[in-house]
């Protein structure tokens, strides 16, 4: 007798990343509930391409909005100066202007809570570690931290029934990632991992999401098929 997939809640945000983790999710037997947030991002182009990597994937799409107010005074969600024309160590020199204080400490929170209401002991999130752009929320450390706190903190928790979070790339290089979500055949025409889009959700090619995304196709030796904004060299 077959056993019915497990259940398992992936965060997407719409972006390279998180689309390939919703791969590997559903490559590994798991049937995948997907969580994006609008908490008053000015990139908010990225809700409609995490709602076309979720079709593509056959996956449900819950859109969960948040008081914008409680993400103010940084690049992402305010007024603040988007970092462009960085080179890899200005990248990796610091925490950026775009961090957005207690991200995804606030949205593994909210993925806890939906996946403890489903009955899912699985948690997916594409935080990266090898190309770090400066986020404390992605580091190891921060992940162990929060999967002792999950089965702190809850009923299943404190039952035995544990969570587990599942970070697939933390490891890879974004090379890799490509390699990886190429061969489990992700369409990464469909996704959004610029910062700055123009009206139209074209990538500006510039700020250091794109910079990062645009020298992993170079290296994975895969085509870039992003759309970028006129002018931007390709």
């Amino acid at each position: 007798m077959v056993s019915a997939p497990r259940q398992a809640v992936v965060l997407l945000s719409g972006g390279l990343d998180s689309a390939t983790t919703l791969a590997v999710a559903r490559r590994d037997g798991f049937d995948a509930v997907c969580l994006a947030f609008a908490y008053g991002q000015n990139h908010a182009d990225e809700l409609g391409a995490a709602a076309r990597v979720a079709r593509a994937q056959d996956s449900p799409l819950r859109v969960i909005e948040l008081d914008a107010s409680a993400f103010a005074g940084n690049a992402l969600t305010g007024d603040g100066q988007i970092p462009k024309g960085r080179s890899g160590p200005e990248i990796a020199g610091g925490i950026p202007a775009t961090y957005v204080p207690a991200r995804n400490l606030v949205f593994l929170s909210l993925a806890l809570g939906v996946a403890e209401t489903l009955g899912a002991r699985d948690l997916f999130i594409g935080v990266n570690a090898v190309d770090y752009s400066g986020y404390p929320d992605c580091r190891p450390e921060f992940i162990s931290a929060f999967e002792e706190t999950a089965n702190l903190a809850t009923k299943a928790g404190v039952a035995s029934d544990s969570f587990r979070l599942h970070t697939p790339l933390i490891h890879l290089s974004k090379a890799q990632i490509i390699r990886l979500g190429a061969d489990l055949g992700v369409d990464y025409a469909l996704t959004l991992s610029c910062y700055d889009p123009d009206d139209d959700g074209r990538a500006c090619g510039r700020c250091d999401s794109c910079a990062l995304r645009r020298r992993g196709f170079e290296e994975a030796g895969v085509p870039d098929p992003t759309r970028y904004a006129p002018g931007v060299a390709t």
